[in-house]
């Protein structure tokens, strides 16, 4: 655009170092758990141990381009299923409920081929367990007692290490789905690997009274990895059979599977931020600006979803505003806007 001045972006989202950054977005994801929690701290314990939030780590690859910076990189791409170049960056969230509310607590990037003594290099395991801990850290200092968290993430964060972690430091379960190579004995003496679980049909199936169609096996297991340990066979119509998969817990298998399904709304929230703002085309010179980018997109993200939310009065679902909001935004008017990178790909008029 005439007079623009392509170089004031990364001036401005570079004005503050990266901590200061991700300190804001884990103020503001405290800030309203403190605010929601104290609306039901005056119940009883029994209605505060039901409280639902649920926590959801994940990871996920932004796409960049041009200039190498210290945080692009070669990473394995889930939703690409290959390896690709750009940021690894990865993301905890508490869902409240069954998605009325997604609020991103915490933030991290890891730095690829880290070179020189004292490298800041964390692995996916030691970073779950870092955000974990200052999040769970900070919350119990504000506001306690709270009901454990039940933390669900993909079968990468499985380690035995991050499940033993969870229990001890937070007195929570880490919910991960499992993996097709593991090993269980279960209590009549049969050893069963992960595929079985998925292949055999000889379990004592019960239907869910939540899903119609959906039926669900729960399984008390010996693991010489995990040790004793939960598993859920879950067995939807339209789905693959996949099984889940904690330590030793006495939750019920349905409260288990409910707090599987709210992972996807990490899915949502990374797809409809990668609409808004695109990490592709901001081509900042700097690291603390593209955590900048990063974390002001996830900022952006919870302030409009929400005030869409309040809008609506909660008539939609929040799948019903994640579509309205991606499918209008394909049709904005640059020039109405006066900002081209809003809508490079479309022609002026489109709307």
């Amino acid at each position: 655009m005439r007079g623009w001045d392509k170089h004031l972006p990364g001036r401005i989202l570079g004005a503050l170092p990266k901590r200061q950054w991700v300190k804001r977005l884990q103020q503001l994801g405290r800030g309203l758990l403190v605010r929601l929690w104290r609306h039901v701290e005056g119940n009883s314990p029994a209605t505060r141990s039901r409280w639902q939030w649920t926590w959801v780590g994940d990871d996920r690859v932004f796409k960049k381009h041009g200039r190498q910076l210290g945080l692009v990189g070669l990473w394995y791409s889930g939703q690409e299923h290959r390896v690709r170049l750009g940021i690894d960056g990865l993301l905890l969230l508490v869902v409240i409920g069954e998605g009325k509310l997604v609020i991103p607590v915490d933030f991290a990037v890891r730095r690829p081929d880290p070179e020189g003594f004292g490298r800041p290099c964390r692995d996916k395991l030691t970073w779950l367990q870092v955000m974990l801990d200052r999040t769970w850290a900070a919350l119990q200092r504000r506001c306690p007692p709270r009901p454990p968290p039940l933390v669900v993430a993909d079968r990468w964060f499985g380690d035995s290490t991050v499940m033993a972690q969870v229990a001890s430091h937070q007195q929570g379960t880490l919910l991960v789905e499992g993996k097709r190579r593991d090993v269980f004995q279960l209590p009549d003496g049969r050893r069963v690997t992960g595929q079985d679980l998925r292949a055999r049909a000889d379990w004592a199936w019960r239907d869910s009274p939540q899903v119609p169609g959906l039926r669900y096996a729960r399984l008390t297991a010996m693991s010489p990895t995990y040790g004793a340990v939960t598993v859920v066979i879950v067995d939807e119509p339209g789905e693959e059979r996949d099984y889940l998969l904690c330590q030793a817990t006495p939750l019920t298998a349905p409260r288990l599977i409910r707090a599987w399904k709210r992972r996807s709304w990490i899915e949502h929230t990374f797809r409809t931020l990668n609409h808004l703002l695109a990490t592709e085309v901001c081509q900042v010179p700097g690291e603390d600006a593209d955590y900048g980018h990063l974390v002001l997109r996830l900022l952006a993200g919870l302030i409009l979803l929400y005030t869409a939310r309040v809008l609506f009065k909660g008539r939609m679902t929040m799948e019903e505003i994640l579509f309205t909001l991606k499918h209008y935004w394909r049709f904005l008017d640059s020039e109405l806007l006066e900002f081209h990178g809003l809508s490079w790909d479309l022609r002026p008029g489109a709307a």
